[in-house]
């Protein structure tokens, strides 16, 4: 038996001791509520690991998204009356939060923000990744999954038509994305669903239906491009909604108006910081010039020219992923040797190329093994510069992406970042945590681990890749200032352009990336910083409650534990798993 089966047995047997009666009330009453809401959206179910709808997709109709809402609204209703929260166990209480919170979320976010009519980049998922999936992460048979892509693609001219009647003058800014997203699933359709599918009888079936997709994706990029002088939408939340979103979507227990106060004063800790470690590496790079003079323009000056240098140290585009499968090797090697935690057994991570329809304003992304099919592979997608790029705009990137950010990136989307992370929270016996996952808990454990690796020893001091994890990290605490800054002050591209390159050392490039994701998604930016602080803080007063017995491996393991919780739960849970005194967390 390996041991990520023997942990979750062992995490069973725990959480059923814990357990009072009301809490298999609460486990009945969300199992039906999720095969409710899978009937309704098999593609959810899908992206979840449950395979019983793989053969089907949504119905995206306006009556049918009302549908959607109502079974929230009923279930938010039915929940205090069908589970007593008082009679829950403690780990169950915090369980019955979640989903309460959860459920009103989802209500306020449908009838405030209205995706289907304002985003035509959701229709996207329904067109290729509903097939890119089953074919990368399905753990059923190959020719059962191809069945239900043949199925699936069959309902693409429903989505697409579904896509033509909701859409309403969306923000300008996300109608341009989807046009270019809508341009690499034609491409997926006429080329990559085949090697993914690879020798299968049922190839001349595939040929015929795709080339009926691909033709209906073209027609449908027309009506995106026609759609352009109506994309009149404002991107912008505004001061009260962006407040109401940001504490619905992080529930981290703190305000926006607190964020940007932390943001701001941590932005310029980080930069001192960056100041000190570049004006040790200066004399290597430029051993005939004077350090800059120690005033603002001299420090900004220093590292700006040290991180250029160090940028220099970087692969080929077409040696990105190769380059990053070695990085890979050697993080997974320091982490054993450190004892940061112990890695998942066995290993289910694949190191990709990044497919053209996902690209869009990120460089990597981890998409791990879903929560209901835990056995299935996860894979660490990595985009290479866009082949239609010119040479500077290409070099550009790698300067950006150098050898040292390879590293940092591993550290955060993989090791010991969000695939170990999240193959532990699929060992967590609670399916309300393992599915109604935090973005803040998710985003803040991966950048609380880049400086924790270097911190324990990993790179053996090397300045160059301190000032790279330094310039990472503040680019995660000036992703909450720009994210407050857009919705809410009105700041405009030349504005945070400047904020960006001038204040956060951030390419052109990469800059204007971040102000494009910015305007795309609202508060999810805000998640790595406040998840970070949480994660941060936490394991100060921990370290520090514990002294000599504090073991940093086993604390990492007490942190991923409870699951992907909000972090506002974590100083009581990590405790729980600690055997410290713990207070319950004020949170009804």
């Amino acid at each position: 038996m390996n041991t990520a089966i023997t942990g979750l047995l062992a995490a069973c047997v725990a959480y059923a001791a814990q357990a009072a009666p009301a809490d298999e009330q609460l486990d009945a009453f969300f199992n039906e509520y999720l095969e409710a809401s899978f009937r309704q959206q098999p593609l959810a179910a899908t992206r979840l690991g449950d395979h019983r709808f793989d053969h089907l997709l949504e119905d995206l109709s306006a009556s049918s998204r009302d549908a959607w809402l109502a079974h929230a609204r009923q279930t938010l209703l039915e929940l205090p009356k069908r589970v007593e929260y008082a009679a829950l166990s403690r780990p169950a209480q915090v369980d019955f939060e979640i989903l309460q919170h959860d459920l009103a979320s989802t209500i306020w976010l449908a009838e405030n923000m209205h995706p289907f009519e304002q985003d035509p980049r959701i229709y996207g998922g329904y067109i290729s990744d509903s097939l890119f999936t089953l074919l990368t992460q399905s753990t059923l048979p190959k020719e059962t999954n191809l069945a239900n892509c043949l199925a699936r693609m069959e309902q693409i001219p429903r989505v697409v038509a579904a896509a033509r009647a909701n859409l309403k003058h969306p923000p300008r800014t996300l109608l341009e994305t989807a046009i270019r997203q809508n341009q690499g699933s034609i491409a997926f359709y006429e080329k990559e669903l085949f090697e993914l599918a690879g020798m299968t009888p049922r190839m001349p079936a595939l040929h015929t239906a795709a080339q009926k997709v691909a033709a209906c994706l073209k027609d449908y990029q027309r009506f995106l491009e026609e759609l352009l002088p109506e994309a009149t939408g404002d991107w912008r939340l505004g001061r009260e909604r962006f407040a109401r979103k940001l504490e619905l979507e992080l529930d981290a227990g703190v305000t926006a108006d607190q964020v940007l106060a932390d943001a701001q004063a941590e932005f310029e800790r980080v930069d001192r910081e960056l100041y000190v470690v570049a004006r040790q590496l200066w004399s290597r790079h430029f051993p005939r010039r004077a350090l800059p003079p120690d005033d603002t323009a001299g420090r900004h000056a220093t590292v700006r020219e040290v991180l250029a240098r160090v940028g220099q140290e970087h692969g080929s585009a077409d040696g990105l992923v190769r380059d990053v499968r070695k990085a890979v090797v050697q993080v997974k090697r320091f982490i054993q040797a450190a004892d940061i935690l112990r890695l998942p057994d066995p290993d289910r991570c694949q190191i990709i190329e990044m497919p053209e329809f996902q690209r869009g304003n990120s460089t990597a992304y981890m998409n791990s093994p879903p929560p209901l099919d835990p056995n299935a592979r996860g894979y660490y997608a990595v985009s290479p510069p866009p082949r239609d790029w010119d040479a500077a705009r290409v070099r550009s990137y790698l300067e950006e992406y150098n050898s040292h950010m390879l590293h940092i990136l591993t550290i955060h989307e993989a090791y010991p970042g969000h695939y170990v992370q999240l193959e532990y929270a699929n060992r967590q016996p609670s399916r309300i945590r393992r599915v109604l996952q935090s973005g803040a808990y998710i985003e803040g454990w991966a950048v609380y681990t880049e400086q924790t690796m270097l911190d324990q020893g990993y790179g053996q001091g090397d300045l160059a890749l301190r000032l790279t994890q330094l310039k990472f990290y503040l680019r995660a605490v000036a992703n909450a200032i720009l994210d407050h800054r857009m919705h809410c002050a009105g700041m405009t591209d030349e504005e945070a352009l400047a904020f960006l390159m001038e204040g956060a050392y951030q390419s052109e490039g990469e800059a204007r990336l971040k102000i494009i994701r910015s305007k795309q998604s609202s508060c999810q930016l805000s998640t790595y910083f406040v998840g970070r602080m949480a994660m941060y803080r936490l394991r100060q007063q921990v370290e520090r409650e514990m002294g000599e017995r504090f073991d940093l491996g086993r604390y990492h393991e007490a942190v991923l534990a409870p699951g992907p919780v909000p972090v506002k739960y974590l100083p009581e849970l990590v405790r729980r798993e600690l055997g410290l005194a713990a207070e319950k967390t004020p949170a009804r």
